[in-house]
């Protein structure tokens, strides 16, 4: 997978993320959420499909031939920052980046699980 963002639509309030791996293949992702590490942002970027026709939910092994049993479509974090035309782009993070940014969402998570059991 490529490490830049190739092209973002915005449709209903919601972010679609367009990536390219090296051999051209374009996938889809869905901004579902920002969270900001100390000084950085990363994004929280969920596979989804271009055409809301392809669009569905998918299970583990769900034999609809799209290919989310690949790793490729995993949901994973991407780290915000501008490009020489102060465009927003989606890295890859460092391994520290990534460690901060999962221990940031862990929190985040445990955070809500709190409120909601009180």
């Amino acid at each position: 997978m490529s490490d830049k963002e190739k092209d973002t639509m915005e449709d209903d309030d919601e972010i679609v993320v367009v990536m390219t791996d090296e051999d051209g293949n374009e996938f889809y992702y869905r901004e579902e959420m920002i969270l900001p590490v100390g000084e950085d942002k990363y994004a929280l970027l969920v596979p989804t499909h271009a055409d809301d026709e392809d669009a569905h939910e998918h299970e583990d092994g769900c034999g609809c031939g799209c290919g989310c049993e690949d790793d490729e479509d995993a949901a994973f974090f991407a780290k915000i920052v501008l490009d020489e035309k102060g465009e927003e782009e989606y890295i890859e993070p460092s391994d520290e980046e990534f460690e901060a940014v999962c221990k940031a969402y862990d929190k985040l998570m445990e955070d809500e699980d709190s409120e909601d059991e009180e």
